[in-house]
């Protein structure tokens, strides 16, 4: 059974970081948002249309001159080349916070910072935490330029969120120090594996994570209604010592203390690239008894300290330059199907990603509201002792 969730964000990586904003005293935010010679502001806007068009919402953008991101790391399904791209096209600063930060961190850091200059622009969440941020009302609805080319059941309705790129769950494992690297869930718990299975992230807080435990579920028995059987898993894992609680990142992988990781396709098939010159064997395989695919999705904050910028990143991020960026990335854009039928997707990076039958699903609000209930309730008793 192959599934999928509207996307759900959590980073995992030490990685390079872009820009730390100043995390010192707090400032107001900007007085002078982005309005329009007729009166429209950016902050209110729902489209480009609706503030004059790309032009106009171009040069708002540049005259805010900044976007505040946040948990954006650059290895992340491609992130750097995207924030490149969007800096050198427009002459506008990005600056990314917290870059190994969860979904979690970026809600917390949009309600603890209303108001002020240094709160986050946009999001990239995690399926759960979208829709949550949207039933708390922290989003502000804005339709891209391709909103209509984004399937239904990949985008809310009132175009608060909707999701970017996505991938499968997946097993990486270093191939030099792992005699033989476990292809499917069940392998994962041979006694071989001892101290050596991690997730990226805490499925509480990540949505790698997240992922990682509904794919487990799935593979014994579980599904969209039933997570369970994925806490039940990791329970096993812990009790026979497999389990590691060592949140695995690019350097935990390099000095050898999570071996495998259990993680987004895109990131273990980018990991393998890049160890290479490293000397690390990093095999990525899609396990064929769990097979989870998921999103991310793309939100702007209600109270965004830069209107115009947040909503010029998005138009961004929904271009062909800016899909096809997080394709060469192995992620699967939002918009892939709709490029392969208009010719401009690109097919060499297309031809590189993992292969995997069957066709996606995706669980119903009141289903991923479930299961992050059962987590928030199970996960610390399953992996604890």
């Amino acid at each position: 059974m192959t599934v999928s969730l509207p996307r759900t964000a959590v980073r995992g990586g030490a990685l390079a970081v872009v820009a730390a904003l100043a995390l010192s005293a707090c400032g107001a935010a900007p007085e002078n948002a982005s309005t329009t010679a007729d009166g429209k502001t950016a902050a209110t806007a729902t489209s480009a249309a609706d503030f004059g068009g790309l032009a106009a919402l171009v040069k708002a953008a540049k005259k805010e001159g900044t976007l505040n991101a946040i948990a954006l790391p650059r290895d992340w399904a491609n992130y750097g080349a995207l924030i490149d791209g969007f800096e050198k096209k427009y002459g506008i600063k990005v600056e990314v916070e917290n870059p190994d930060g969860s979904s979690q961190d970026e809600i917390n850091a949009v309600t603890s910072r209303k108001g002020q200059d240094r709160a986050p622009d946009v999001l990239d969440l995690g399926s759960s935490f979208a829709l949550s941020a949207a039933q708390q009302g922290l989003l502000a609805p804005y339709k891209v330029a391709a909103f209509a080319d984004i399937p239904a059941a990949q985008k809310d309705a009132q175009a608060r969120w909707y999701n970017d790129y996505g991938g499968y769950i997946s097993i990486g494992c270093d191939a030099k120090r792992v005699a033989t690297c476990p292809t499917t869930f069940k392998d994962l718990l041979k006694p071989e594996y001892k101290g050596k299975v991690a997730l990226n992230g805490n499925p509480t807080k990540s949505g790698s994570a997240f992922g990682g435990v509904w794919a487990a579920a799935l593979s014994d028995g579980g599904s969209f209604d039933d997570i369970q059987p994925g806490l039940d898993f990791f329970a096993k894992l812990k009790k026979n010592g497999n389990y590691t609680p060592v949140e695995s990142t690019p350097a935990t992988v390099e000095k050898g203390e999570t071996p495998i990781s259990i993680d987004w396709d895109y990131l273990n098939a980018g990991y393998a690239d890049e160890f290479k010159s490293k000397g690390v064997d990093w095999t990525v395989t899609v396990p064929s008894d769990g097979q989870f695919s998921q999103f991310y999705s793309q939100a702007v904050n209600k109270d965004a300290p830069h209107p115009a910028t947040a909503r010029l990143w998005q138009e961004y991020l929904y271009s062909t330059e800016g899909q096809n960026l997080w394709l060469k990335g192995y992620a699967r854009p939002a918009l892939m199907t709709a490029m392969e039928k208009a010719g401009t997707l690109d097919k060499t990076a297309a031809a590189k990603l993992p292969e995997v039958s069957g066709t996606p699903s995706f669980p119903t609000e009141a289903q991923q509201g479930k299961a992050k209930t059962v987590l928030g309730q199970g996960w610390a008793k399953a992996v604890s002792g």
